[in-house]
């Protein structure tokens, strides 16, 4: 498969390539930056040398670009990559656009441009929400997928039973998570500087995080109807990494067992979901740099809540995994290929 990567120099796009190197069909034919084109990518990240000779280019030959791929990675801040998806689409129909920012992960465009403050410009698009584990066989026919964000696959993953098997209280859920810092991005910004980071922890964004209504959405579509949560995202000091900590009210005649069968059915032969069962402790540096969630959960009897707990890497299955996850599943190739890897441990 030819590769196009646009956007290449942010974390997720150095991730695509790191993991794309031991990709045994994948071949990446051009990869761009507006920021630094003519720059070699080696240059920028000295850990792909001897992988990547290739230079960067700009975006200004998207004909070239779109004609001669067979998949776009779309690496680009919000409200860009839609454009990158209308016009390659239209020079290329057959093309697959896997989008790793927010511009093609929601049904409902008025919700999107509520909360990232842009028009969407394609509209038209037929996209679908590429979270493999609950979409698989409409990202198999899909030609525009919308990867989610870190912290949505962190928690949708951890609350998906629960809502959809509706043995919970859809007003009652709370989700409480952490990021490592790679998740601000790589551009300079005084919040994840090492001072300002290091030995500290500190929550942002309380009640107007951009993943809220992404979640939202995911969990409704699920649930059968809309819902509210509350989101709490957390900076923790460390590069890599989202544990997020889900709580809500049990419905009454809800049993431990009922919680361990829905997560069974759910997940049980999901290759990239490891379930630690009732009373797991999930843990990021168990995940890091792999593709895999882990999920546990356990009953509080004295509050009658169910605390759902997953740890996953914000770069491989937070971004760059699930996008390559998902491109083997739209190309009917095996689902692991290029992503079965053991986390890095320590």
């Amino acid at each position: 498969m030819k590769i196009s990567i646009v956007g290449a120099t942010g974390y997720a796009g150095a991730e695509l390539l790191r993991l794309l190197a031991s990709h045994q069909v994948a071949e990446v034919k051009y990869i761009t930056s507006e920021s630094q084109p003519g720059t070699a990518i080696a240059d920028i990240y000295p850990h792909l040398t001897r992988f990547y000779p290739q230079t960067l280019t700009s975006l200004v030959d998207l004909e070239k670009l779109a004609a001669e791929s067979d998949v776009i990675f779309i690496g680009l801040p919000h409200g860009h990559a839609m454009e990158v998806g209308r016009k390659a689409t239209a020079i290329n129909p057959t093309i697959k656009i896997i989008d790793l920012g927010a511009d093609y992960r929601f049904k409902n465009h008025a919700v999107y441009e509520e909360w990232y403050k842009v028009p969407h410009t394609h509209r038209e698009a037929k996209t679908v929400y590429g979270l493999t584990e609950l979409n698989r066989s409409q990202v198999r026919e899909a030609g525009i997928v919308g990867n989610p964000g870190c912290y949505t696959t962190a928690s949708i993953l951890a609350l998906a039973p629960l809502v959809k098997n509706k043995l919970v209280d859809l007003t009652t859920i709370i989700i409480d998570a952490k990021s490592g810092v790679t998740g601000a991005g790589r551009g300079l910004n005084l919040g994840s500087h090492f001072s300002e980071v290091f030995e500290s922890v500190k929550a942002y964004n309380v009640g107007g995080h951009r993943h809220t209504p992404e979640i939202e959405e995911v969990l409704g579509g699920l649930a059968g109807e809309e819902l509210t949560i509350n989101f709490t995202p957390h900076l923790i000091p460390m590069p890599r990494g989202i544990l997020s900590t889900c709580y809500a009210n049990l419905k009454a005649g809800v049993t431990p067992e009922m919680i361990d069968e829905a997560y069974t059915s759910q997940y049980g032969n999901e290759y990239f979901v490891r379930l630690l069962g009732r009373g797991g402790y999930p843990v990021t540096k168990n995940t890091r740099s792999s593709n895999f969630c882990d999920l546990g959960w356990h009953i509080d009897k004295r509050t009658k809540r169910v605390i759902a707990i997953s740890a996953i890497d914000n770069l491989v299955k937070g971004a760059a995994g699930q996008a390559i996850q998902n491109m083997n599943v739209m190309f009917n190739i095996d689902e692991k290929t290029g992503l079965d890897n053991a986390p890095v441990y320590p």
